[in-house]
């Protein structure tokens, strides 16, 4: 199920190019996102629930999913899922407030600066579903806002048969107190966050992992909102194993990404043609097994691979060159090669740590980049829903030595009143301004 790509003997640029990629950009269906986005913001409301019929097959009678509905779904879910979505939310919300410390202000001699950190107005969070349910991906995307000091949040999320959110979705949103919930999905989601339509007030920011289109359409509205760099798009795995870890754990690994569905990647690295082979074997045995084995076999078809390289630091170069969403070192020395890392949206160090570990509770969202953005961007954060304001304050002393050199500088570039501003403070305090 996993194509051999037999690296060895391969180094620097020999051994990372040519590599599969995801579709390339002139195969990615702009035009169908971009009439998606034009329909929503052009026809509201309408659009929604014509192009949600479309797509997903749902009638909708509502647009706005009842808060009284969201409040009542912690009793609709086993409680042994409640328990684990509030133990979930409270890790989250632990990690990400350590995250938040002032700036430290900045000061040379008589020019102070401070930086004030403001979270966004409101804040869009989309949640996958379709295929699966994501109550994580509420927490995920809801807290971080939060922490950050949003000051409201909405969800979206494509509705289920008969236009109804999962109850377990509802129940995350409840667990973290967002009551704003609309079962919309898709790029007709993204569009209506971003410009908004009679029931969906636009946001400032928009967050959230989804398909190609979803991603597509994030691409599409930055600039008019705010969207993290990371574009998390379909999910993706790197594994290197070697033969002092369980073939079926690394097997497993590799699947456990897989099972979001196609257009994601899935690779396992090594340098063992035996570990290879005999992680081919589990994987072909976990996802004849698997529930979800269509969605498995759909993404290791377009995007599964083992890859057979020298050693470790090939290993490492290989996965770098790739940037994965998540990066598994499955290994002897596992802490040992992580001075080797360099792009990776999360690494997962060991056997004892799966990256299912930190899709629901380690802390860290599982928001990460995909598609190779890992080379430019990181996990969502707190700083992802805020923005920074620079204040700068100045003595006259300090604006009496520096006068002359911002003058000079503006006269260089041919602005007067720029030098003017400065000058004509500093000469009014000597009293050289006529």
């Amino acid at each position: 199920m996993l194509r051999l790509l037999d690296l060895r003997g391969r180094s620097g640029s020999t051994l990372t190019e040519g590599l599969p990629r995801p579709a390339a950009a002139s195969q990615l269906p702009y035009d169908a996102v971009r009439s998606i986005l034009a329909a929503v913001r052009e026809r509201g409301d309408a659009a929604l629930r014509e192009l949600t019929e479309r797509f997903d097959g749902v009638t909708l009678t509502a647009l706005r999913v009842d808060p009284g509905e969201i409040a009542a779904a912690e009793e609709r879910v086993p409680g042994e899922l409640l328990e684990a979505l509030r133990a979930a939310a409270a890790a989250v919300r632990d990690y990400h407030e350590r995250t938040v410390a002032p700036a430290p202000p900045y000061e040379r001699d008589g020019i102070h600066v401070s930086e004030l950190r403001r979270g966004v107005d409101r804040a869009g969070c989309y949640v996958p579903g379709g295929r699966a349910r994501y109550p994580s991906s509420v927490l995920m995307t809801a807290i971080p806002a939060q922490v950050a000091g949003v000051g409201s949040v909405a969800l979206c999320v494509p509705p289920g048969p008969g236009g109804v959110v999962d109850p377990a979705t509802l129940a995350a949103a409840s667990v973290v107190g967002v009551d704003e919930v609309y079962p919309v999905g898709g790029a007709q989601a993204i569009a209506a966050m971003a410009y908004g339509t009679e029931t969906v007030r636009a946001v400032d920011v928009i967050a959230g992992p989804g398909n190609l289109y979803v991603s597509l359409a994030q691409r599409e509205v930055a600039g008019i909102v705010g969207v993290p760099s990371a574009f998390a798009g379909p999910s993706e795995v790197v594994v290197i194993a070697d033969d002092t870890v369980d073939a079926w754990a690394a097997a497993v690994d590799v699947v456990v990404q897989a099972e979001h569905g196609p257009a994601g990647l899935a690779w396992l690295v090594t340098w063992s043609a035996e570990v290879g082979a005999a992680v081919q074997r589990e994987v072909a045995e976990i996802v004849a097994a698997s529930p979800r084995r269509e969605e498995i076999a759909a993404t290791l078809e377009s995007g599964g691979y083992v890859a057979l390289v020298d050693g470790p630091a090939a290993a490492l170069e290989l996965a770098n060159a790739i940037a994965p969403e998540h990066l598994e070192l499955c290994c002897a020395n596992a802490a040992g090669l992580l001075p080797l890392v360099r792009r990776a949206g999360a690494v997962f160090v060991g056997e004892h740590a799966p990256a299912s570990v930190g899709d629901y509770l380690a802390g860290p969202s599982h928001v990460l980049p995909t598609s190779g953005a890992a080379r430019f961007s990181s996990a969502l954060g707190v700083q992802d829903f805020q923005t920074r304001v620079h204040a700068i304050e100045l003595d006259l002393t300090a604006l009496r030595r520096v006068a002359p050199h911002v003058a000079a500088i503006a006269d260089a570039e041919g602005l007067a009143a720029h030098a003017l501003s400065v000058r004509g403070r500093v000469d009014a305090r000597d009293g050289a301004r006529s």
